[in-house]
């Protein structure tokens, strides 16, 4: 476990690697001995400085919600961060690539509720009261740290989010069964990935559940209004300069994103 000092100086890398967009060493190689709770404060005390500078915390995101991706992770369960309000990216925009550092994107469903729920035993149906709408989304991952991360630094790194693009279309959670919401994920016209979305957790309201009953050992809650990303059904794919990115949800909607 780390010292106070050590954590706080975590905070002051990732803060300043955000600021300047260029990765900083790997926190699990400056801090051999970090540990996941380490971690989970390190993002904790990131989010709480985003939210002092004026940031809106608007929601959640949860990760390595895929047996693969938590495999390689090695770790037995998915991950979370924070989504603030200058995160938020307008469907078909086109986003500097000098804005990010190694940017990578993803097809995800966001659930924005109408009710708060607060852990320890949410069930996805309780997910599904709650929530006002699903909406086919793209989310912009970052890692303002080093390769090889291990699971330390992606939870320090908020989970390594960093924009979050919604679609135009909204959906109640009882129109379809979203198990089988699935999308073509395109780079520049060609197909580079393809899913559906019972790969998170056999339906993506098991995330947000997961995430609900995770934050109550921290004694925090999800709040009305708050947006959760469930988690990407695809591998990520790599965004450079001059790229744009289309997630294909069929009926359910496209939703686009550019780096210029």
């Amino acid at each position: 476990m780390l010292s106070h000092k050590q954590r706080s100086d975590a905070v002051s890398t990732l803060l300043e690697a955000e600021r300047t967009r260029q990765q900083a060493e790997r926190l699990s190689q400056v801090y051999p001995h970090i540990d996941i709770e380490d971690a989970y404060a390190i993002s904790r005390d990131v989010a709480a400085a985003r939210a002092k500078s004026g940031d809106k915390l608007i929601g959640h995101k949860v990760g390595l919600t895929s047996k693969a991706m938590r495999a390689a992770s090695k770790i037995d369960e998915p991950d979370y961060g924070h989504v603030f309000a200058s995160m938020l990216i307008e469907d078909g925009a086109t986003v500097a690539h000098a804005d990010f550092c190694v940017p990578r994107v993803e097809p995800e469903l966001t659930f924005i509720l109408k009710e708060p729920l607060q852990g320890p035993s949410i069930a996805l149906e309780d997910v599904l009261a709650a929530t006002e709408w699903v909406v086919p989304s793209i989310e912009i991952i970052d890692a303002r740290v080093t390769e090889p991360r291990r699971i330390f630094d992606t939870v320090a790194d908020n989970g390594a989010a960093a924009g979050l693009v919604l679609g135009a279309k909204r959906f109640r959670p009882d129109e379809i069964d979203w198990r089988w919401a699935g999308a073509l994920f395109r780079r520049n016209g060609e197909i580079e990935e393809t899913g559906i979305a019972a790969g998170v957790m056999d339906h993506p309201a098991n995330a947000v559940a997961w995430l609900g009953n995770k934050l109550a050992e921290y004694d925090g809650k999800l709040d009305a209004g708050h947006m959760v990303l469930s988690g990407s059904f695809t591998r990520p794919v790599w965004a450079d300069a001059g790229d744009t990115l289309e997630a294909d949800f069929g009926p359910l909607g496209l939703v686009t994103v550019s780096f210029s």
